[in-house]
C-alpha cells in the first residue's frame, strides 16, 4: 500500500465537501442540545458556526476519553448530546468507549473525522485502515458521510442509537464549509 501525506487542514483529497449549517441544522431538527468535542485544525470552520450556535451547546475537552464519560453524564441529565470526534482521538478513547459508551448502552451518536479516507479505497494515512475494523469489532454500526448528499446518515445514526440505546457512527471523510 503506498502512503501519501494529505494537504494540511485537509480530510480527504476528493474534494467533496460537507455543509456545516446543514450539519448543524439536522443535528438541531433530531434534538441534539450538546456537541462535545476537542477542537481540531481540520474542522475550525465548524467550530466557529457551533461557537456562534445558540440553539447548541458546545463542550470542549481536553483528551477525547472525557467525551464519553462527560456525554453519560449529560444523558443522565435529560440531554442529548453527541460526540465529534477525530478517529486517532476515537482510538486513544478506546477503553472509555468501552466502559462507558457501549457498557451502559448509551443512545449516543458519533461523528468521527475519517482521516486518511479517499475514494479509491488507499488511504492516506494509516488511521483509515483501522478506523472500520474497529468499530466493526465492538459492534458500533456506521456510516459514511462525504459530502451534503448523505447528511442523511446522521438521522440514521442518531435514530438508531435512540431506538436501540446503543452508540452508532458517522464517519466523516468530506472537507467542512461555512456555507
Amino acid at each position: 500500500m503506498q502512503v501519501t501525506t494529505p494537504t494540511k487542514g485537509s480530510l480527504t483529497d476528493h474534494g467533496a465537501t460537507i455543509s456545516g449549517p446543514k450539519l448543524l441544522g439536522r443535528l438541531k431538527a433530531a434534538g441534539i442540545t450538546h456537541i462535545i468535542w476537542l477542537p481540531d485544525s481540520e474542522s475550525s470552520e465548524l467550530y466557529h458556526l457551533m461557537q456562534s450556535d445558540p440553539d447548541l451547546t458546545l463542550v470542549p475537552v481536553c483528551r477525547e476519553g472525557e467525551s464519553f464519560a462527560i456525554a453519560a453524564g449529560l444523558l443522565l441529565g435529560g440531554q442529548r448530546p453527541v460526540v465529534l470526534i477525530q478517529s486517532t482521538g476515537f482510538f486513544e478513547s478506546g477503553d472509555s468507549i468501552r466502559g462507558i459508551a457501549l457498557w451502559l448502552r448509551l443512545p449516543l451518536p458519533i461523528l468521527v473525522g475519517y482521516r486518511g479516507w479517499t475514494p479509491s479505497g488507499q488511504p492516506q494515512d494509516s488511521a483509515a485502515r483501522f478506523l472500520e475494523p474497529i468499530l466493526e469489532a465492538w459492534g458500533i454500526s456506521h456510516r459514511l458521510l462525504r459530502d451534503d448528499s448523505d447528511l442523511d446518515t446522521i438521522d440514521h445514526a442518531i435514530h438508531e442509537a435512540q431506538t436501540q440505546s446503543t452508540p452508532a457512527a458517522v464517519l466523516i471523510a468530506g472537507e467542512w464549509t461555512a456555507a
